[in-house]
Parts: structure tokens; sequence; C-alpha cells
């Protein structure tokens, strides 16, 4: 083998191994140092997803670049804006895979009084809100650890702002027939929130509103709202049910 043909086959295992760790891997779809494999919802609306090394409070978050071989976190992030009276900027955020019946592992950041949501298929909402400190029988559907617009969290398990949280939530997505009529809906087994259950078998009749399409379906990516504040997501993992 020649000395030029050794040097090409050095070449593109190097590029292909770089390529590759940029790659989301089928059941982790955030790599880590990038957003490949996600999508945006409105291609038209402002994107302020990043991808770096965060530094937050329980009021700001910054942003630095990651060196090589690092990992981070995917941010909606609206540089020196974290302040303004309306923080309604951004946009959706979805993954090109489709998922089923699965189990969904993530941490999340939030600083005060920001607001996202974890969109399982991209129609059923599971709120991420800062509610620390709110009493349990004043929690409502738009709260930390509910499913929106369909049921209150039993427990108030939100931790500081500024702070890393992590969600576990076990779901069944709703079932069709081969002439494309629902016969089961969908349904929140369980939703843990930093340790502690805050729902149970929940059934959910519909989409809960603010979703891709508003429409039910077999199969649907995962889809992290980005217009309703600043937020940080990473170690993202969804494990379809056996």
């Amino acid at each position: 083998m020649s000395k030029n043909l050794v040097l090409s086959v050095l070449l593109l295992f190097v590029l292909g191994t770089a390529l590759s760790a940029h790659e989301p891997l089928p059941n982790k779809p955030f790599s880590g140092c990038c957003l490949a494999g996600w999508k945006l919802v409105n291609s038209k609306a402002e994107n302020c997803w990043k991808v770096g090394k965060l530094t937050a409070t329980d009021t700001t978050m910054e942003l630095a670049p990651l060196k090589e071989g690092e990992t981070g976190c995917m941010v909606n992030y609206i540089e020196g804006d974290w302040h303004k009276a309306n923080p309604r900027k951004g946009v959706d955020i979805f993954t090109a895979q489709k998922y089923g019946d699965c189990t969904v592992k993530l941490e999340f950041l939030i600083t005060k009084g920001s607001n996202s949501g974890v969109y399982l298929m991209g129609e059923y909402e599971v709120q991420v809100a800062d509610s620390f400190e709110k009493p349990d029988d004043k929690l409502g559907q738009g709260d930390m650890g509910a499913i929106y617009s369909a049921a209150k969290p039993s427990t108030n398990a939100c931790n500081a702002p500024g702070t890393w949280q992590t969600y576990e939530i076990e779901f069944v997505a709703p079932k069709f027939d081969a002439a494309g009529n629902k016969t089961a809906n969908a349904v929140f087994k369980k939703i843990v929130l930093n340790g502690k259950v805050v729902q149970e078998n929940v059934e959910v009749e519909k989409s809960t509103g603010g979703g891709i399409t508003g429409k039910e379906a077999a199969t649907g990516p995962l889809m992290l709202q980005g217009n309703h504040g600043p937020v940080a997501y990473r170690n993202i993992e969804v494990i379809p049910a056996k």
C-alpha cells in the first residue's frame, strides 16, 4: 500500500470519527456539542437555541463556547436580554427522530420566573416552570410537574431556579387501528420530578395545546419549548419501551 493511500485512509478515518462525534445516538438525541438531529417548529422565527458551557444563577445565565472535546447543554439563550419585560422570544425545537411508547430522562435549568415545557410526541406537554416554594394546595396545571391543561402535580418537587433539575417521564403513546381511528388515549404512566413522583397513570384524551400540529399520531418527536424565556437542557435520553 502506497504512502499516499495510507494517509488518505487515515484522513478519512479521522474525519469520520469527528463527524460521528457530532451525531446524536439513537436513544440520546442531544450529542452535547451541537444541535444536529433537531429542527425548529418555525424556521422563520428567531432561533435562540445555542450549545455551550453554562454558568447560571437564580436570575442570570451566561454561555461560553465549548472547547474541543467538551460537551455542554442546549440553551434558549438571548444574550443580554434575560430581564426584558417580555421574555416570549425564540422558537420551539424538536427531534428529527420520532418515538412511541418511551421513557424520557433529562436535566433542565430555568431562571426565576421562566417557563418551558417538555412535549412528548410534540403534542403532550409536561410543564417546566418556576414554582419553587409554592404551597401544594396552590398548585395548578401551569406549575412545574403538571401535565399542561390536563393534571396538576400531586406535590411541589420543584427546586430553586438556577439549579439543575431532573425529569423522568414514562409515557404510553395513543393507539390507532388500520383505518387510522384512535383506539386508546395517551397515558403518562409516571412522572418523577427531582426524585419525587408527581403524576401517575394520567390518561390524556387529546393534545394538551401548543404542540407542533395539534393532532395525535402513533409516533412523534420530542419537543422542547423555547419561546417562553431562558431554559437549558442536557443529558437527554429517550428509551423506547420494550
